[in-house]
């Protein structure tokens, strides 16, 4: 992906095949070219890749924190993809690893695995599910993943087509598929469910920084816990995921107390 002021371009694979799009602002809405096999399958579905599908009509906070973020942010809106998988491979690489870790995890798969992308923009191609399945676990150690996460990547890539199918069920039925998979759990199921399925109640139990985050801003608490962050957002139910977009976009941070959490080079081991 590549942004600019008032524009993004974006590779993907679809059903249909690869594609790159290229999203545009323009004064009556957002203008949408694509390139590739798969051009036509994600023009029909660009209304929900810009977030236009994203229903906030009955979204009306108190007066308070969320309802001034709110004014401040109404552009925030909650995608919908259909590209489960896709979004899942790097999720899957932040578990319980620092950001900067996962980013750079994500750079290598990506460079190591590199296809073009059809169009102008020069942009390559996520990594191939099919050729992720195929890799063995120790392939995975020169990108800085060890083998739980690597072994998990192989796992759903292995089964991508169910899982992406996925996207016609119901919303309870496509997050059950993503936690039929060991090692796929509560946060890792929101954070894919947000980016892919338009879940704007999607809560992402089990976040390191997330607790502190809700409990600083609703509470005015510098430290959380799951259980009290599900406690602060449940008035705001069916919108808790928006509530965490707004807080994540407002660059509010809570308190630092103690050391931060340290990286490591796990290609180094």
């Amino acid at each position: 992906m590549r942004t600019a002021p008032g524009e993004v371009w974006r590779a993907s694979r679809t059903p249909e095949g690869p594609v790159t799009a290229h999203f545009v602002a323009a004064t009556d809405g957002i203008r949408v070219e694509a390139w590739g096999e798969g051009a036509e399958w994600l023009l029909e579905r660009a209304p929900g890749w810009c977030g236009a599908l994203d229903d906030d009509s009955d979204f009306d906070p108190p007066a308070g924190p969320i309802r001034d973020l709110w004014r401040r942010h109404r552009a925030v809106r909650i995608p919908r993809t259909e590209r489960i998988v896709e979004s899942l491979v790097p999720v899957i690489l932040e578990q319980k690893v620092t950001g900067a870790e996962a980013r750079r995890a994500y750079r290598r798969v990506a460079a190591a695995l590199a296809e073009p992308a059809p169009g102008p923009a020069g942009l390559s191609l996520p990594p191939d599910p099919e050729r992720l399945a195929e890799l063995p676990y120790f392939a995975f150690h020169p990108f800085g993943v060890e083998r739980r996460r690597a072994e998990l990547i192989r796992a759903v890539c292995a089964k991508a087509g169910w899982i992406d199918a996925g996207a016609a069920l119901p919303l309870a039925q496509a997050r059950a598929r993503l936690e039929a998979f060991a090692g796929i759990g509560p946060w890792t199921v929101a954070e894919v469910s947000r980016l892919a399925l338009g879940d704007a109640d999607a809560v992402s139990v089990g976040d390191f920084h997330l607790p502190h985050l809700v409990s600083w801003v609703l509470a005015h608490e510098p430290r959380g816990t799951d259980a009290r962050m599900l406690e602060l957002l449940e008035p705001y139910r069916p919108h808790r995921g928006r509530v965490l977009r707004l807080l994540l976009a407002s660059g509010i941070r809570p308190p630092a107390f103690g050391p931060r959490m340290a990286a490591r080079a796990i290609d180094r081991f």
